[in-house]
């Protein structure tokens, strides 16, 4: 059940009041510490060869079909690639760490920043196979998830992907994004048209979805041989029941 509308004084309906709103402030570059993983806004010094190897584990150039960016054929063009992300303020780029190897193993970013609406979106999520399926991986996106929410107070957090990308809107889905629809020929990149499917996550919503990630990153909710004992899409559906 929805709330009923307010009416303006035209017996027009509007939206929620919200007097005490303010613009909220930009994402910071400090780290995330997490228990399996830690976010760092990228630098090429200390982040671009740990990247570039990670995304060499891979047997070929797939996961980069939907991304603007790579694959990279030799360092020196990851090099060029990473300077670039470690430049921009928006998208602000993050690496992810492993706090047991203490290397990064993959990226991802909030961008489309947008402080005096409350809205911001994660995106360029490139993980590399040794962080695909990982506690690290889901860990990640909880993490920067916090940020938005908890810690600068945003009002929705979005994710967008090329609609044919079907890992995408799948990991979409199990972190507790609500699918709004297909943009149609959004943009075009790698020589391409781009239908854009758009997922959120609302304020409201934050608190269940929080949760639902807490009991899953749980040390308890691991068997011996590391497997989970709840799915992740569960957890968060209970804790919105």
């Amino acid at each position: 059940m929805t709330d009923a509308p307010n009416f303006n004084d035209y017996d027009q309906p509007i939206g929620p009041p919200l007097p005490d709103w303010k613009p909220r402030a930009l994402p910071p570059r400090t780290p995330i510490q997490g228990r399996y993983c830690r976010l760092e806004a990228i630098d090429v010094e200390r982040h671009a060869k740990d990247l570039f190897d990670a995304y060499a584990t891979a047997p070929d150039g797939r996961d980069w079909t939907y991304m603007s960016g790579g694959p990279f054929p030799d360092f020196d063009s990851y090099y060029a690639y990473a300077t670039k992300l470690a430049a921009s303020t928006d998208p602000l780029h993050h690496a992810i760490v492993d706090t047991v190897t203490g290397k990064a193993v993959g990226t991802l970013a909030l961008m489309r920043i947008d402080p005096a609406n409350g809205v911001v979106e994660v995106g360029h999520v490139a993980y590399s196979p040794l962080l695909k399926r990982t506690r690290a991986g889901t860990e990640a996106q909880y993490l920067l998830m916090r940020r938005a929410f908890d810690e600068l107070g945003y009002r929705r957090y979005e994710w967008k992907c090329d609609a044919l990308n079907a890992p995408s809107r799948r990991a979409a889905a199990r972190y507790g994004f609500t699918f709004e629809g297909i943009f149609r020929q959004a943009i075009v990149y790698r020589g391409r048209s781009r239908d854009t499917a758009w997922f959120s996550i609302i304020d409201s919503e934050w608190p269940a979805i929080s949760r639902g990630f807490e009991q899953w990153l749980s040390p308890e909710n691991f068997d011996a041989h590391g497997q989970h004992r709840a799915g992740l899409a569960a957890l968060i559906a209970a804790a919105r029941a």
